[in-house]
């Protein structure tokens, strides 16, 4: 089995943030992991705007003018965190692997 998290915390700035057992501490854009949802509905979505033509402009709703954050987080047994987003989604069951793979090394405040 791979790093598992020891430590978890939503940063001032919105994103979260994960020390892991081999001691990685990453972090994660709220964006980032809206978008990389492993959930069926969000990987179809992402298909089709990929196939639009460019001319073609999305409408948004009202849930994805407001800023996105992180309102909660749950464990799935041992091996996975389902998230939930501000706009409403909440369908993506993160691994600890694919989170490990999302993240972005802590880089030290000036």
């Amino acid at each position: 089995m791979g790093a598992i998290p020891e430590q978890l915390k939503l940063l001032d700035d919105g994103r979260l943030w994960i020390e892991w057992s081999d001691g990685a501490k990453l972090v994660y854009p709220v964006r980032v992991l809206r978008d990389g949802s492993p959930d069926a509905l969000t990987r179809e979505k992402a298909r089709l705007a990929a196939e639009k033509p460019a001319t073609e402009l999305t409408i948004l709703a009202p849930e994805e003018l407001v800023p996105l954050r992180i309102t909660g987080m749950n464990p799935i047994g041992r091996y996975a965190y389902q998230i939930q987003f501000s706009d409403g989604h909440d369908s993506g069951i993160y691994t600890y692997e694919y989170l490990y793979a999302l993240g972005k090394p802590e880089t030290p405040t000036p």
